[in-house]
């Protein structure tokens, strides 16, 4: 699908737009009716066009932006490109999609991880704090993780919700990936009881750090 125009690409999201999935998302903050399956499929049929994902991205419509993510090619964009687009993201979808599918497969990820975890904006922050918990987990090699976990002990108890959520996530990471730290963020993890209290569905894993590290260390050793 080629030569595809925006105006193409917005009359089929449009034609997919659904009003309950929307009422769904918009309490999690995303401001859009697509089911992400169907997004997908489109996503699919597209393939990739780095042109028309740079379009999507600028109609600043959030089911058009995710699907830009799914069809632009992450390598291609350069290191202010990629701190501009994540300023602009303003939904938590786009947020997460744009880090996890763009940014941790670009050449600029470790430069934008370092500038964006000391940025005063939390959201921001966050996203910084989700590329230090990629490396912590696949390319820990010259990570200062005991440095890591006295800046977790630091900041995290009064971290705003979205960037204390990521960097509880590094906190769970650092103890399940490293057994040497483990018991310090078992440890970090009870002193400060963030997320102890989350409401988990049955058959899910708490977010409360010495659970979900207990845990998944638990099914390491059962494999």
């Amino acid at each position: 699908m080629t030569g595809t125009t925006v105006a193409e690409v917005m009359a089929e999201l449009a034609a997919i737009e659904d009003p309950k999935t929307r009422e769904v998302n918009e309490k999690h903050g995303d401001d859009h009716g697509v089911h992400l399956g169907k997004l997908r499929e489109l996503a699919k049929r597209l393939k990739t066009q780095q042109a028309l994902a740079c379009q999507l991205w600028k109609t600043d419509d959030t089911a058009a932006r995710l699907l830009a993510i799914l069809i632009c090619r992450p390598k291609a964009f350069e290191r202010d490109e990629l701190d501009v687009m994540l300023r602009e993201a303003r939904t938590p979808k786009v947020h997460d999609w744009f880090v996890n599918y763009v940014v941790k497969k670009n050449p600029h990820a470790e430069e934008l991880r370092l500038a964006w975890s000391a940025d005063l904006d939390p959201v921001i922050a966050s996203a910084g704090w989700a590329l230090t918990t990629e490396r912590v987990t696949k390319k820990p090699e010259g990570l200062d993780l005991a440095g890591l976990l006295d800046v977790i002990e630091a900041e995290m108890k009064d971290a705003p919700d979205r960037l204390q959520w990521a960097i509880n996530h590094c906190l769970a990471q650092i103890g399940i990936e490293h057994a040497e730290q483990r018991a310090r963020a078992i440890d970090i993890g009870e002193r400060l009881e963030v997320l102890k209290d989350y409401p988990t569905p049955p058959n899910c894993t708490s977010p409360f750090a010495p659970i979900w590290i207990t845990e998944m260390v638990r099914r390491q050793h059962d494999r």
